[in-house]
């Protein structure tokens, strides 16, 4: 199980990955949408905002997210991990149920890009 530094550190990463983006991903990464990703393992949620095809203002607060973010993804630690190292396909986990992805139908047409 990873901890929350890790967490947190991939997260980074996976703004700087999406601030890289061309094309396609590249305008999928520009909503601008706040943003929680739910940690099951570590009882814990990280918040932020995709704007300009990063993710920003990340924080972490204990438990479930306070507000519905526009974007929700709830996984494990070691998910978060290793679909941001790319040992981890995204789609596949989302098909098996390791990894939940909400948000209303036209961000998931955008986001659909990113898969």
């Amino acid at each position: 199980m990873a901890n929350a530094e890790e967490c947190r550190e991939a997260l980074q990463q996976l703004s700087h990955n999406l601030a890289k983006a061309t094309g396609d991903a590249r305008k999928a990464a520009a909503l601008d949408r706040s943003l929680s990703c739910r940690i099951t393992d570590l009882d814990l949620t990280f918040t932020g905002r995709l704007r300009a095809g990063s993710i920003q203002d990340i924080e972490q607060r204990p438990g479930g997210p306070a507000e519905k973010a526009d974007l929700r993804l709830t996984m494990s630690s070691d998910d978060l991990l290793a679909l941001v190292g790319g040992r981890l396909n995204f789609a596949s986990a989302w098909a098996g149920g390791r990894i939940r992805l909400e948000a209303g139908f036209r961000d998931l047409l955008r986001l659909r890009t990113l898969l």
